[in-house]
């Protein structure tokens, strides 16, 4: 699937930004080397919240996965995961990281909204998108409409996502005055930040 120039700046970016989250101390990936239980704090919060129950033994997708972290930590809950991210490199850094840390993971190079034809006649138990991934996306809809392709009849569709306020909000502020300098809705073009 062809991007267009804005999905191809953002693929850039999430490229860019691999060897940063794999070196920084936020992503902790050396204790998913280290230690066989270690899970990832949002993966974590999760579970304390027990709202997927126990996932042994349930297929899991996680779409936007980015370098794995939060995928390989629903693999060791007990979920046979495949992650799913439209940058290479991400990808191949997941795919390390589950080699590395002995934690078995699928991993599969994909646009989100061509990942259907790169995991033909796949359906889940639970679908899964965490935190900041949202915000990315172009088409909602079509977003949704992937959703529902993988979704097992009687499955779990959970997201752990930020309010959209959160991206609306102006940085600046005059007392207990909440500006908005973003769209709270989808916009027809992509924001910019600096």
């Amino acid at each position: 699937m062809e991007l267009d120039e804005y999905r191809a700046a953002n693929l850039a970016n999430w490229t860019d930004r691999v060897p940063i989250h794999w070196d920084s101390d936020g992503y902790k990936i050396r204790n998913y080397v280290d230690d066989p239980e270690y899970v990832s704090d949002v993966t974590q919060f999760d579970r304390d919240r027990d709202e997927l129950g126990d996932v042994s033994g349930k297929t899991l997708l996680h779409l936007q996965c980015h370098i794995g972290t939060d995928t390989l930590s629903w693999a060791r809950s007990g979920a046979s995961v495949t992650g799913v991210d439209f940058s290479e490199s991400a990808i191949t850094a997941a795919r390390k990281l589950s080699a590395e840390s002995n934690t078995p993971g699928e991993f599969v190079v994909a646009e989100l909204y061509d990942s259907p034809n790169a995991l033909p006649g796949r359906q889940f138990d639970i679908v899964y998108t965490g935190v900041g991934a949202l915000c990315w996306l172009p088409d909602i809809d079509g977003w949704a409409k992937v959703v529902a392709h993988f979704l097992k009849q009687g499955g779990i569709f959970y997201i752990l996502e930020a309010h959209p306020m959160m991206g609306a909000v102006s940085d600046e502020h005059d007392g207990d005055l909440i500006v908005l300098d973003w769209p709270y809705f989808e916009a027809a073009g992509p924001q910019g930040y600096e």
